[in-house]
């Protein structure tokens, strides 16, 4: 089994009580928290390694690193094999600050993505603007509804009712 897989296993498993999962996470959360405020206080540093040297750097264990990896790969300049990796995997935590902190916004972390850190990477009006394309980006538009004596879309001429409604 892999590290990842493991991770999953025990993070997203529907057998364990609710309550013990909910005490998993918010003791995972507060230690993402963590390296997230490590990593932000110096955004330019390559900091890269295996996953056992980044664990030990941030005082995690190897499979809350592991779960770490999970969460940030999408923001990263080059995604890390985290469906192969083991604990000598080398990986790098080079992240993109946009995409990350639209995925903060996207994941709903505020915990992270009010992160004082922050505030030395993008000021206040950059932040803003970030948090609302990433929430307008998963908004759907619908187009207004056609109704059945209006003239058709495609442009015949006809009521809608007369043509492509029927092609239905």
């Amino acid at each position: 089994m892999t590290l990842l897989e493991e991770w999953q296993k025990v993070a997203y498993n529907e057998e364990t009580n609710k309550n013990e999962l909910e005490r998993f996470w918010q003791r995972y959360f507060l230690l993402e928290k963590g390296v997230y405020e490590k990593l932000l206080a110096h955004p330019e540093e390559k900091v890269e390694g295996t996953v056992k040297e980044l664990a030990d750097k941030y005082e995690l264990s190897i499979m809350d690193m592991t779960g770490f990896l999970d969460g940030i790969n999408e923001s990263l300049i080059e995604p890390n094999p985290i469906e192969t990796m083991d604990e000598n995997t080398k990986v790098s935590l080079a992240f993109d600050t946009e995409k990350l902190y639209k995925n903060m916004v996207d994941a709903k972390a505020d915990w992270l993505y009010h992160l004082p850190q922050w505030e030395q990477i993008y000021d206040e009006e950059t932040r803003k603007r970030l948090y609302l394309e990433q929430k307008k980006s998963g908004t759907v538009v619908v187009g207004k509804k056609v109704g059945r004596n209006d003239p058709c879309p495609c442009g015949s001429g006809k009521k809608y009712k007369h043509c492509c409604l029927n092609k239905q």
